[in-house]
């Protein structure tokens, strides 16, 4: 699955906006939010939708708690200019946070591995933060919504940049580095870990090898640093 800049991921008969549209509400108001509970003020809301609830329903809270904009998918609460109608909130997640890391001229290192990963980026960070401005992935945000929200806070300033990337099932990782487009990229090792979802050792191999995969891919300025151990 490819990302192209200006893909058409609003649409509505009265408005079509694309990610490079969006872009311009992002750079107003730069901090994303998930949670109605945790709305930071002028912030921009993503009404996300799971199995178990539908974000859509708490959007006019958003609104009432501070945040400037609120990007629905369900036109049912959209009630003034202030709700942005698009045909998936994730989609649009991923595609601005794709739109923005294409904004960076930066490297981006992608790290996974069946476990050692958070530490292994918290050692990275340390030592990069001694010569470059850094950032690197909050907590264990590195999911297919975590990883869009860790490029979406990185910085105008920074310099390098450390994403994490985890899996349970094959594919993901490859759907992740098409997101975050990393330029360097680490497997701590590969484990037996959700092996139900991977479909064996072998999926886990072939899922954690899809970072190596997508840096394997000839394009400009990609360096594929990998380190595999087999538990």
């Amino acid at each position: 699955m490819g990302y192209k800049a200006d893909k058409t991921i609003i649409v509505n008969k009265k408005l079509q906006m694309t990610a490079s549209k969006l872009y311009e509400y992002y750079l107003l108001h730069p901090t994303i939010c998930t949670d109605t509970r945790k709305i930071i003020s002028g912030s921009l809301f993503f009404a996300l939708k799971g199995e178990n609830y539908d974000a859509n329903k708490f959007a006019s809270q958003a609104i009432a708690n501070g945040a400037a904009f609120v990007i629905i998918d369900n036109i049912a609460y959209q009630t003034d200019e202030r709700f942005l109608l698009v045909n998936d909130t994730l989609l649009a997640l991923q595609e601005l946070a794709n739109y923005h890391r294409k904004q960076l001229d930066i490297p981006i290192i992608g790290l996974t591995g069946s476990n050692g990963k958070t530490t292994t980026k918290e050692l990275i960070l340390s030592v990069l933060s001694q010569k470059y401005k850094t950032q690197a992935t909050h907590g264990n945000l590195n999911n297919h919504i975590g990883v869009p929200l860790t490029l979406l806070e990185i910085k105008p300033n920074c310099e390098i940049a450390i994403v994490e990337m985890g899996a349970n099932h094959q594919q993901e990782i490859a759907h992740l580095c098409e997101i975050c487009q990393p330029n360097f990229g680490l497997i701590t090792n590969i484990g037996k870990a959700h092996l139900e979802g991977f479909g064996g050792f072998e999926g886990v191999k072939k899922g954690k090898g899809e970072l190596f995969d997508y840096l394997a891919k000839p394009k400009e300025q990609h360096l594929s640093i990998t380190i595999v151990r087999f538990w």
